[in-house]
């Protein structure tokens, strides 16, 4: 008020009516405070009570709060018992209004006008979400499965892949989810996977696990396309599910063009060969096409120089004198032509090699079958290098050849295996009248 003479009041604590004033002051202030304390502690213990009655009172204590009726509405929605939607619709809409920038709130509400079979109103939720959050990978991710749930599937990818790009973590299921919904390779390549090699490598591995490797080719196309260079064991997964889909020849494209990624020599076999390697110039590289070697008890490998000079070696298999090995590696899966004639080639050298099971060759059919098999000469003792020659025929179905160098365990009392066995110059090499050419 105009002209309003304001004076500061002193309560004088010397006279009795000060102390008394201030003591009545405090008294209201605390009281005041333990109202509001009581009052929070109260609605506290109703919205934990997990009683959606008392969670609701509890949420009318604390007006402008939204968590409290999201949470009653979790309840009412996710009873199993006793399912309530319209109930936990209503709890969310009390939510959103009190809260009305919270993405969160306006995604249940969402899901539960959907639950409901309020696609239109489960829509406006979600676009709520957006506007409260646009960068959420989270309401990208439910946006988007919505919408490709709802038959729009192009625009419901469009957020799925907002949501990676925001947020890898999500890559598997987003690959696992649309695939599902549209088993169309293509789209999900130009719709919803960044055009990364991450997203990439993954979308191979999910493929190659459920055995879908025509899905895995597009992908791996794709993949060289964004990434020259990668390790080489990143394609191991993919090359075993196309040995065991027997896709030969795309298994022998792939691992020249991984090889080729690894910055290793990717060039096939010389003179026909089948076998990757069968010089042994490199180290195995335990994967893909190439050789295989696990560590055993009892055997050791190691690399000599090759009987006849060259870039190539010779493998080198020790054995200790303590156990009774079961050998039946190197190991290496070898691509082939079904109903071909092969014929099989190679150098072994033993020393001291002791029982009566020595060391020989094994082929069999990698997919199971029968035809293709071979098994050589069993070398046992001392013997000087030994030129190793078999014929074969794979069968119609035989797109893969297991071949590996192998010993049964003896039967005998004396049964330790000891002694040196040297292997080089590995090949299978297709056999006809055409000038090597596999016969049809």
């Amino acid at each position: 008020m105009a002209g309003a003479d304001y004076r500061s009041v002193e309560l004088t604590l010397e006279s009795r009516s000060g102390r008394l004033g201030l003591l009545c002051a405090s008294a209201a202030a605390a009281a005041l405070i333990c109202f509001a304390a009581g009052r929070l502690w109260l609605a506290d213990t109703r919205m934990r009570s997990n009683q959606v009655e008392r969670m609701e009172r509890g949420a009318a204590l604390v007006p402008g709060d939204g968590e409290p009726w999201d949470r009653a509405g979790h309840v009412r929605q996710w009873d199993l018992e006793n399912p309530d939607p319209a109930g936990a619709i209503a709890d969310y809409e009390r939510a959103v209004a009190d809260d009305p920038r919270s993405a969160h709130y306006w995604m249940d509400l969402a899901s539960a006008r959907e639950d409901s079979g309020d696609a239109k109103g489960a829509r406006e939720a979600f676009e709520r979400a957006r506007a409260a959050y646009p960068a959420s990978a989270e309401v990208a991710w439910n946006y988007g499965n919505f919408l490709v749930r709802n038959d729009e599937v192009e625009e419901g990818f469009a957020q799925i892949q907002q949501a990676v790009r925001a947020d890898p973590n999500l890559l598997p299921l987003a690959i696992s989810r649309t695939w599902r919904a549209n088993r169309d390779v293509n789209l999900l390549l130009d719709r919803v996977l960044p055009a990364n090699a991450e997203a990439y490598f993954q979308a191979l591995d999910f493929f190659a696990t459920n055995r879908q490797t025509d899905a895995a080719l597009a992908v791996w196309e794709r993949l060289l396309t964004v990434q020259k260079t990668f390790p080489l064991s990143k394609s191991f997964s993919f090359l075993d599910e196309l040995i065991l889909d027997g896709k030969s020849e795309e298994a022998k494209t792939v691992w020249r063009e991984a090889l080729e990624a690894a910055g290793l020599p990717h060039d096939a076999p010389a003179g026909n060969n089948a076998i990757w390697n069968g010089d042994f110039a490199r180290d195995f590289l335990n994967g893909g096409l190439d050789w295989r070697w696990t560590p055993i008890l009892g055997a050791a490998i190691d690399f000599d120089a090759a009987p006849s000079g060259g870039n190539g070696r010779a493998v080198r298999l020790d054995f200790g004198g303590g156990t009774n090995v079961f050998l039946e590696q190197p190991t290496e899966l070898v691509p082939v032509e079904p109903s071909c004639a092969y014929h099989f080639h190679a150098l072994m050298r033993t020393e001291s090699i002791s029982t009566e099971s020595g060391i020989r060759f094994s082929f069999t059919d990698a997919g199971g079958g029968t035809a293709g098999m071979l098994s050589t000469e069993n070398l046992t003792g001392s013997q000087p290098w030994t030129v190793i020659e078999g014929d074969l025929t794979t069968g119609p179905a035989t797109h893969f050849l297991r071949l590996r160098v192998y010993r049964a365990p003896s039967r005998m009392f004396d049964n330790k295996l000891s002694g040196t066995v040297w292997v080089a110059e590995v090949s299978l090499v297709p056999t006809g009248s055409d000038g090597g050419q596999p016969k049809r």
